[in-house]
């Protein structure tokens, strides 16, 4: 049996990320896959290690991380902001440095919805005089 040191769910447009903190080496798994494997791009998988970062936490927890819904980015900004969660809820020090730097805080941009008798949620069909 594996005990959780600390759970956190983070949210980012669509996408939710239930993150598990394990004691161990540095390891994270998402979905099952290592982070390089499934966040291909640099960006991103740097995106979603920065929490551990700033909290100088790189090698001290394995994460397993579940995420779902949205895209690429939006899974990372969830993925991030599930650890960040997680590791102020395993040390509470370090969520002065993760508020700081605005980890500790949901992203509140999402796509507007559509609004009827229009092309878009602001897009308005072409108007015709004649």
């Amino acid at each position: 049996m594996i005990s959780n040191l600390g759970i956190g769910t983070g949210r980012r447009k669509t996408a939710v990320a239930r993150v598990y903190l394990r004691e161990g080496s540095g390891k994270i798994l998402v979905n099952g896959l290592e982070l390089d494997k499934y966040f291909p791009i640099a960006e991103t998988a740097g995106n979603v290690r920065q929490p551990l970062v700033v909290t100088a936490n790189e090698n001290k927890f394995d994460i397993v991380i579940n995420v779902c819904g949205g895209g690429p980015n939006g899974q990372a900004g969830a993925c991030k902001h599930g650890i960040a969660r997680a590791l102020s809820q395993v040390d509470p020090a370090s969520s002065i440095s993760l508020h700081r730097n605005g980890m500790l805080t949901r992203d509140p941009r999402m796509v507007e919805r559509k609004k009827y008798g229009q092309r878009g949620a602001r897009r308005r069909f072409q108007f015709s005089k004649r």
